[in-house]
């Protein structure tokens, strides 16, 4: 098994993927889209780059949109995630995880709280209100990970 991993974390992306963007998730090994991805061609687009893990927000419409789950658990390497679009929507029922992701609020959070990181990666399409645009790449070798928070600054 591969001993480290760089994994682009995104959302909230509503149809528009920056080019900056892609040439970072160029480089990673896994995707992670915490929902509102808004168009079918972003989805493909993803999982064309990399292998994808999704969950769907609520501007997600339509046929493809219906495919996705709402909340997801999965590994990637020795961390345990746990992923859903709005964070009032976290399940009460949680399994032991090392990560929640989610996205929704267009504002970046990264706090570990009770031995869990809380990360919500920002948004990284359009630009709401006077909000930044970033995302977040994070690296993970054995059990350990390092979150590298990117901004975009030319918009």
């Amino acid at each position: 098994m591969k001993e480290k991993y760089m994994v682009g974390i995104i959302s909230d992306t509503h149809g528009l993927l920056r080019e900056e963007v892609v040439n970072y998730l160029k480089k990673c090994d896994y995707i992670i889209h915490g929902g509102d991805i808004n168009t079918e061609e972003t989805l493909k687009k993803l999982e064309s780059i990399a292998p994808l893990y999704v969950v769907t927000g609520n501007n997600d419409k339509g046929e493809w949109a219906e495919k996705l789950p709402k909340e997801l658990y999965f590994t990637i390497g020795n961390i345990r995630f746990y992923m859903v679009h709005n964070k009032k929507d976290i399940s009460s029922n949680l399994k032991p995880v090392d990560a929640i992701i989610f996205g929704h609020s267009h504002k970046y959070f990264c706090e570990k709280i009770e031995e869990m990181l809380w990360l919500n990666p920002g948004s990284c399409g359009k630009r709401r209100f006077s909000l930044p645009i970033n995302f977040a790449i994070m690296t993970i070798e054995n059990d350990n990970y390092k979150i590298e928070k990117i901004e975009i600054l030319n918009d």
